[in-house]
């Protein structure tokens, strides 16, 4: 068949592009040879906030004491906590199925490979290839889980983050290799029902990319909690031919190995480019990643690329809004490039983590004079009665003009609040405006205010 648009991939990209074409009017054809949706509906986003979310409900009944309730002694069932994240995953998936039959979009269900002549080959579970032209070719193929050659992943006791969410059984012990957002949340998860968790990282802050004072308190609770966390520190090998994983680590102060059932590899990801066309049809490529323009042109007319294969942060809201970017300026509307410098991030452990824009350390480097401010939820009433106080807000302005320069979260429910950071900083929002913004009180987010007013020294609850 001939289409509009044929988008190679279904996730958050390109479903989201899918989606959106479709509303402008454009025929489209999506190559999915797995679920739809993509990772992050069946094996990524989703899924693990459903077994964060089992995590967090223990953790309540553990402590339902501390609230004035008397409950029985509380077990986890793991396979349940499993069964329940799939199903969540298999609900969603299903969400996007009937996206597709509203939208009247094609699921060509097979592998894509795109070909000279905006044409797509599909080949399905059986060999059987058909072949598909377009006016205009997306790919948007994301990532897996990247492996290093010295920790290769078995699927059972060396695994990445699909076997993670389905193991067979709770292993009683665990390395995770990595802190960052995959990594740091799988230690959460497991470390709270109950499994020994040994958590790695090479760098010298655990979720290295937030800034230090959101690191150094996760590190603290994490510690608290009585997981072992072990910065500045890489893993040299795995022996994985008895009963256990020898895990060899290189610390500061010299070799140590360590003994775990499981070892869960979460070093990032690697970009799914092999096999799809970029050589045969000409598709430039730089460190992994296929060279765009800012509306995601690739360097052949009529192909483009979006999410994980392209340079930026490796995201879902990320690449939904390439996504839409892309198509709508297909469509011949007027649009933007997105600002790369306003994206939120979120880590979803408890305490959760937001931000966006520059940590303070970036800020003075770059020459800025900066306003910082702080507020800790210590100082929260919301977070006082809520039982969990732990955290803070953490703000940066330029003092010359008051941009809003970043803002960092740790605590509760963080990741509902970093949008308004995001609005603001879209808005050109000066600090004083956010002061002046009438905030409501008892809840977590007047702690945004409370920070911005400590930044400028008008703070009255510190």
């Amino acid at each position: 068949m001939n289409y509009d648009i044929i988008i190679i991939g279904s996730g958050p990209g390109g479903y989201v592009a899918a989606i959106r074409a479709s509303q402008l009017g454009l025929k489209v054809g999506v190559v999915e040879r797995a679920e739809l949706g993509g990772i992050c509906l069946n094996w990524g986003c989703i899924p693990t906030k459903a077994l964060l979310k089992s995590a967090q409900v223990f953790h309540y009944v553990h402590h339902a004491a501390e609230y004035g309730i008397t409950a029985g002694e509380a077990k986890p069932d793991f396979g349940t906590i499993v069964k329940r994240s799939r199903a969540v995953a298999d609900q969603m998936s299903k969400g996007v199925q009937f996206l597709f039959k509203k939208n009247k979009i094609d699921h060509l269900q097979g592998t894509g490979k795109v070909l000279p002549g905006k044409t797509v080959e599909v080949t399905d579970s059986e060999g059987k290839t058909t072949k598909h032209t377009a006016n205009h070719i997306i790919l948007a193929t994301g990532a897996r889980s990247r492996e290093l050659p010295n920790l290769k992943q078995d699927g059972k006791k060396i695994i990445g983050y699909r076997e993670a969410m389905t193991l067979p059984v709770q292993p009683k012990s665990m390395v995770v290799v990595g802190s960052g957002a995959i990594g740091s949340e799988f230690a959460f998860f497991y470390h709270s029902l109950g499994t020994k968790v040994t958590l790695i990282e090479v760098l010298p802050n655990v979720v290295p990319l937030e800034d230090e004072d959101i690191s150094k308190t996760l590190e603290r609770s994490f510690k608290k909690a009585g997981m072992k966390i072990m910065t500045g520190s890489s893993v040299e090998s795995v022996d994985t031919k008895g009963d256990t994983c020898k895990v060899t680590v290189t610390t500061k102060k010299g070799s140590e190995v360590i003994e775990a059932d499981v070892v869960l590899s979460a070093v990032g990801v690697a970009t799914n480019l092999d096999g799809i066309g970029l050589e045969e049809t000409g598709i430039k490529t730089e460190k992994n990643k296929v060279v765009v323009d800012e509306f995601y042109r690739t360097s052949v007319p009529g192909y483009y690329a979006i999410g994980d294969i392209v340079k930026g942060p490796a995201l879902a809201h990320v690449a939904s809004h390439e996504g839409i970017i892309c198509v709508e300026k297909i469509a011949g509307k007027e649009v933007e490039p997105m600002d790369y410098g306003n994206i939120p991030a979120c880590t979803y452990t408890q305490p959760e983590i937001a931000s966006v824009g520059m940590s303070e350390k970036d800020a003075r480097e770059a020459g800025y004079e900066v306003l910082v401010g702080k507020f800790p939820f210590t100082a929260s009433g919301k977070a006082t009665a809520a039982g969990n106080r732990e955290g803070m807000i953490k703000v940066i302005f330029d003092a010359k003009y008051g941009e809003w320069l970043g803002a960092h979260m740790i605590g509760d429910n963080v990741t509902e609040m970093i949008a308004e950071v995001v609005v603001a900083r879209k808005l050109e929002t000066t600090g004083r405006e956010i002061i002046d913004a009438v905030h409501p009180h008892p809840t977590m987010s007047e702690a945004v205010m409370e920070a911005v007013a400590q930044a400028y020294g008008e703070c009255v609850n510190l």
